[in-house]
């Protein structure tokens, strides 16, 4: 594996010096958040970050995310202008060295959670998403930026973008999603870029949306779409794991070939809709990244990976789930598990 930690640019409360010193890190999953999507990032803009990054001695190995605009996932009248601008990035990205590009085709919204310092029993917090308690946001007076979400919505943003979808339902969501990948993956084939579109999250529609990024079988479905080897996945064991009818070992094993991109984080389900960010090792929560990381390795991939959302330990605060500690613990644990079956393979 390519070990990664995910840094949010000069706004990040944990700096790059912080990163510099977590054992065994390979590279840095950076993005540039301050473009709104449906904008071409420029190779200036890419060689600024570059540059901030090798002043601490990192390579910028996945840009996560260029964001896939609402044109794009609705077939709206600007969406071709943004796909060519989003395959411009791609271009500018590849010829720059970055060689894998994760996105998202999730509508309107991007991960969403209903808690976001959640208390846990150990003194520490973390995010946490309950259904019942989607009903607490009031869409009509709009949403306000959330946790590591770019922007937040006026309720007359969020209006126009719900009409959006009123005739979109998952099986027009995924022909938006096959043609632009049609569009793009040629592309990034070309530019030496794996593409790897990460999964839903929570794996289910919220707020009545079309979600079509969820199981086995819409990744099988994703897979068909395009036969380019730049077309890949991000395997996300928390946004899959939250469903307990993903076997996640079983599902790594089927897509290892596909995998470009790995997130890496536990969840404790507390309901049938219900779950908990909890610390990576094995017995804290419902995912089984023992079994994860052992079907990548057997099969050989050799990717990024980067620790997913932590606890905030300590008294840390920050972007929430993204603090320095549990992240650098769980990485050190993923280390181990991937050492000890290079040498045993159990």
């Amino acid at each position: 594996m390519i070990w990664t930690m995910r840094w949010y640019g000069s706004e990040d409360p944990v700096d790059l010096a912080a990163l510099r010193q977590v054992p065994g890190l390979d590279g840095i999953v950076t993005a540039l958040h301050d473009l709104p999507a449906g904008v071409p990032w420029t190779p200036e803009a890419i060689q600024a970050r570059q540059e901030a990054l090798a002043e601490h001695g990192f390579d910028w190995t996945v840009a996560e995310s260029v964001p896939v605009s609402e044109a794009i996932k609705t077939d709206g009248p600007d969406r071709d202008a943004h796909v060519a601008a989003w395959a411009e990035s791609v271009r500018n990205l590849g010829a720059a060295g970055v060689r894998t590009v994760c996105y998202n085709f999730m509508p309107v919204f991007d991960w969403m959670r209903t808690d976001f310092a959640m208390p846990l029993g150990d003194g520490s917090n973390a995010m946490a998403y309950a259904e019942a308690d989607l009903e607490r946001f009031d869409l009509s007076q709009g949403m306000e930026r959330l946790a590591a979400w770019s922007h937040g919505y006026s309720g007359e943003e969020l209006r126009a973008a719900f009409a959006r979808y009123d005739a979109i339902d998952e099986r027009r969501l995924h022909e938006h999603l096959a043609a632009f990948l049609r569009d793009v993956a040629p592309v990034a084939e070309a530019a030496g870029v794996r593409l790897a579109i990460h999964p839903d999250d929570p794996p289910w529609s919220i707020f009545g949306l079309p979600r079509i990024v969820k199981d086995g079988n819409d990744l099988e479905r994703i897979v068909a779409a395009h036969p380019s080897p730049a077309h890949g996945l991000t395997f996300c064991t928390g946004a899959l794991g939250a469903n307990p009818e993903n076997d996640l070992s079983a599902l790594a094993e089927r897509f290892a070939d596909r995998v470009a991109f790995v997130h890496a984080r536990n969840v404790r389900r507390t309901g049938p809709r219900d779950f908990h960010e909890v610390a990576h090792h094995r017995s804290a929560g419902d995912v089984d990244l023992h079994g994860v990381v052992r079907a990548f390795a057997a099969a050989g991939v050799a990717v990024p990976l980067r620790p997913d959302h932590g606890r905030m330990l300590w008294g840390e605060t920050g972007i929430p789930g993204y603090g320095l500690y549990d992240r650098a613990i769980g990485l050190a644990y993923l280390q181990g598990l991937h050492e000890a079956l290079a040498t045993d393979g159990r």
